[in-house]
C-alpha cells in the first residue's frame, strides 16, 4: 500500500506499516496477519515513536545552550512532525526530517536525520543516520520506542512471558523520579539472562539498564510468536509498560537517557548525549525479528 501518509511494506512472510509522521512504525504483522505492535488503544496513544533530539526528560523541560534556554518536552520533537518519503518501494522506504524554523526553537542546531526500512527474511531492518551539516558540533540523543503487543498471542497470560538477554546482565538499573534520572542505581530483577514479566515490574516506571552487556534480547512466551530485537551503536536501554497494568511492553534501545535529578547545565555536556561532528554523522541500527512456537 502506497499513501502520502502510510506505506505499507511486505517480504520473507511479514509486513509493516509506517507513518509519515514521525516516520513510525504503527504496524508489524506475521505471515498469518497477527499483529505484534500495539495498536495505539486508549492506554498509550503510540506505537512506536522514534526519541529525537532528546531520551527522556530534560530538568524543567528546557534545553540549555550557550546561556539561553529553548523549551523541549519529554522525548523531543521528531515523533511529532511530518518526515518526507526519500525512497518507497514493495519492500523499504526511506524518511527524511531536517531542521527548519520550528525545530530551532526549540533546537538550536542543524541536522538531517534518515529513518530506513527494510524487510529481509522474517526480520525488519531499521537504520537510522544523524548528520551534521551545520558549522559546529551536533548534540543529540536518540532512541527506539516500540511497544509490542503483550502478550503477543491473545488468550495467553502476561506472566508467561520473560525477556532472555543475550548476556548475563548482573549490573544495577536505574529508575525515574518525575521524568529524571535518580542518583542512585539500584538492583537488577534480571536472574543472569532472563527477566520474568509482570505488571508490577513497572510500579516504579521504567527499568533503565544504562550499562547493558548485550545487544540483543528475546522476548518469549510459552506458546505461539516470539521476537528478537537487536541493535547497534545504541548504549542503553530502556523497558517499560504503564505502571498499574497495560496491554503492552515497549522495549527500548537508547543513546542517552533522561537528565540526572540535578542536572540543569549545558545541554551538550549532559551524560549520555552523543556528540556529531561537523560534516560527518552517526549511525544506529535496529532489527526485530520473529519466530514462532506451537
Amino acid at each position: 500500500m502506497m499513501r502520502d501518509d502510510l506505506h505499507t511494506i511486505s517480504a520473507g512472510g511479514i509486513s509493516a506499516t509506517i507513518k509519515a509522521v514521525g516516520a513510525e512504525l504503527c504496524s508489524l504483522k506475521t505471515a498469518d496477519g497477527l499483529e505484534l505492535l500495539w495498536q495505539a488503544g486508549p492506554a498509550w496513544p503510540r506505537h512506536a515513536p522514534w526519541l529525537f533530539p532528546i531520551v527522556g526528560r530534560l530538568k524543567d523541560d528546557h534545553l540549555r545552550h550557550r546561556g539561553q534556554t529553548y523549551p523541549m518536552t519529554q522525548h523531543g520533537f521528531a515523533r511529532d512532525l511530518r518526515f518526507t518519503w526519500l525512497e518507497r518501494s514493495a519492500d523499504a522506504c526511506v524518511l527524511r526530517l531536517a531542521d527548519d524554523e520550528t525545530t530551532r526553537a526549540h533546537y538550536p542546531f542543524a541536522f538531517d536525520l534518515t529513518l530506513s526500512y527494510r524487510i529481509t527474511s522474517h526480520a525488519l531492518d531499521m537504520v537510522v543516520a544523524i548528520a551534521n551539516p551545520g558549522a559546529e558540533m551536533l548534540p543529540a540523543s536518540f532512541g527506539a520506542h516500540p511497544a509490542f503487543n503483550w502478550p503477543l498471542l491473545p488468550g495467553q497470560p502476561k506472566e508467561s512471558y520473560r525477556l532472555i538477554f543475550a548476556e548475563p546482565e548482573p549490573a544495577p538499573i536505574r529508575r525515574l523520579t518525575g521524568g529524571l534520572l535518580r542518583e542512585r542505581p539500584e538492583p537488577s530483577p534480571i536472574d543472569g539472562d532472563v527477566l520474568l514479566l509482570n505488571d508490577r515490574l513497572f510500579d516504579d516506571d521504567a527499568v533503565i539498564l544504562d550499562q547493558p552487556a548485550s545487544r540483543s534480547l528475546r522476548l518469549v512466551g510459552t506458546k505461539g510468536p516470539a521476537l528478537e530485537l537487536a541493535w547497534d551503536n545504541f548504549c542503553q536501554l530502556g523497558i517499560w509498560s504503564k505502571p498499574g497494568g497495560a496491554p503492552f511492553l515497549c522495549i527500548e534501545p537508547w543513546r542517552g537517557f533522561a537528565s540526572p535529578l540535578d542536572y540543569d547545565a549545558e545541554f551538550a555536556a549532559k551524560p549520555g548525549v552523543m556528540h556529531v561532528a561537523p560534516g560527518t554523522s552517526e549511525t544506529l541500527r535496529c532489527r526485530i525479528a520473529t519466530e514462532t512456537f506451537d
